[in-house]
């Protein structure tokens, strides 16, 4: 009982675990004895998400509740003064407050090897709160090295958001702190989004529980769908090939490492995408909404079409809160270049303190430049639509390179492979040796490239169909995912983030 309380970093509650599955059968049991009083589910559901996240981060938990109660007791005051001035420096100091901590946990060593280098200092970073957090839980945990502590880009960001939104007055601040905890610390997206923004959360906070049994079907279908998505698709193909190639790309033909290219692009795409299936399906059971996180982003025919598309509560959040306060496109066209290029160096390090994430911010950021220079001069024909789609994935598969690569060394090794050591007459023992997987990958490519018409359509017709037929396909979801399980544990990529 003890082990099942307790932190192990070793037993994570991942959504594809069945820990997690138990975890959530006693978290919709004690939803549905308290949905009809809303302050007592509020409760609950807060209690439970901050369970969660001790689970998944240890005492890194206490992380969670500071932001909880600095954040909220900032929102109410910015909403009760007059001055403009002081509103600003309230505002000024949630963001402050909520950055020092993203950028000690993820830059400091960053910072740290920039000071030593510049000044010739020899400043050792070590994380004293997470030593203090382990000697208070008694933990046997180690910090000489800072840990990332699980989600904190993303809560960070909702908090930001929050406080924001309260000084633009697009929102009223909450007036319980346990409902506020409850919107940031909401356990199906806490670790890996979609970040949520307070506009549209919040206001389903008092709202009381309803759902239909199409909405029913709907978030088994999510859920299910997500972890299609994550352990027969991503993981296998990940841990059968993509990573294989990644990690020695010197090992592998330059045909091997261009199917890896393509191989990791869908990878992520499943993984991430699979997550917040499974988190949107998750809320949806228990009547909450989350808005989607991707619309089929390999379907794009530009950069600004791709950014639509994926992840799009982190584009759509580093649009509102970064490039339109930065001026937009308002201020003439190289100032929207340079704005574009600004905001994806910044989206790149949200990823992480690498030079390969910068690099990635900034390609992507040249990227969107470009198609507003194209835009502003040439209308591509709708008979090529296809052509741009080709181009524009392409480009975005060959980006992921910086992304994934080890380092920027590795990912240029990996590119002259391609380019110069390609051996055609080995493609076909290697489409042999590696079947399963491409046969993977193409599957996945085929349904990500289907019609929406057509995915509405099936979709709906699992949301519509009796429970019976429901559950016989749930079984046989569960069998096949059973099947495709690897021996060791597998996490979310973004859960790094």
């Amino acid at each position: 009982m003890i082990d099942i309380l307790t932190y192990s970093p070793d037993k994570p509650l991942l959504f594809t675990q069945l820990s997690f599955w138990i975890f959530f059968f006693v978290v919709f049991v004690g939803f549905g004895l308290t949905h009809k009083k809303i302050a007592v589910r509020n409760m609950w559901l807060f209690a439970v998400s901050v369970f969660f996240y001790y689970k998944l981060s240890g005492w890194f938990f206490v992380l969670v509740l500071m932001s909880v109660v600095v954040n909220f007791f900032i929102g109410g005051h910015i909403s009760k003064l007059k001055s403009e001035k002081k509103r600003k420096g309230w505002l000024a100091a949630a963001v402050v407050y909520n950055l020092l901590w993203l950028v000690y946990y993820k830059y400091a060593y960053l910072f740290a090897d920039w000071t030593n280098q510049i000044f010739g200092t020899q400043i050792i970073v070590h994380d004293w709160l997470g030593d203090a957090l382990c000697a208070i839980g008694s933990g046997k945990m180690s910090f000489t090295d800072i840990m990332l502590p699980v989600g904190i880009s993303f809560y960070t960001f909702q908090a930001i958001s929050y406080c924001v939104d309260i000084y633009r007055k697009h929102i009223e601040p909450l007036n319980s702190i346990v409902d506020f905890g409850f919107y940031i610390t909401f356990f199906p997206q806490l670790v890996a989004g979609p970040i949520v923004r307070a506009s549209s959360f919040i206001p389903q906070i008092e709202r009381p529980f309803v759902l239909d049994s199409a909405e029913f079907g709907q978030g088994l279908f999510l859920i299910l769908n997500g972890l299609i998505k994550k352990i027969v698709i991503a993981d296998y193909i990940s841990v059968n090939f993509v990573d294989r190639v990644f990690d020695s790309p010197l090992s592998y033909s330059g045909f091997e490492n261009l199917m890896g290219v393509y191989g990791y692009a869908i990878q992520i795409y499943c993984d991430f995408s699979g997550y917040t299936d499974i988190a949107i399906g998750l809320a949806l059971l228990m009547g909450f909404h989350l808005s989607p996180n991707f619309a089929s982003p390999y379907k794009a025919n530009n950069f600004t079409d791709f950014w639509r598309r994926w992840h799009i509560s982190l584009s759509s959040w580093l649009r509102d809160y970064l490039y339109i306060p930065l001026g937009g496109n308002r201020k003439g066209r190289m100032r929207t270049y340079i704005n574009l290029v600004i905001v994806m160096v910044l989206g790149g390090l949200w990823h992480g303190a690498n030079l390969k994430f910068i690099v990635w911010g900034v390609l992507h950021g040249l990227y969107l430049a470009i198609d507003k220079l194209v835009d502003a001069v040439f209308r591509m024909p709708k008979q090529m639509k296809w052509f741009a789609v080709l181009v524009t994935f392409n480009v975005t598969a060959f980006t992921w390179i910086v992304f994934r690569a080890g380092s920027m060394a590795d990912a240029l090794t990996m590119l002259t492979q391609i380019f110069s050591n390609t051996h055609f007459e080995q493609i076909m023992p290697v489409l042999s040796a590696y079947r399963n997987v491409f046969v993977l990958v193409l599957l996945a490519y085929v349904v990500h490239w289907l019609p929406e018409e057509f995915k509405d359509w099936y979709r709906g017709k699992f949301a519509t169909a009796p429970l019976l037929i429901q559950g016989l396909i749930v079984m046989v979801v569960v069998f096949v995912l059973v099947q495709f399980r690897t021996t060791g544990l597998q996490p979310f990529i973004y859960f790094q983030f």
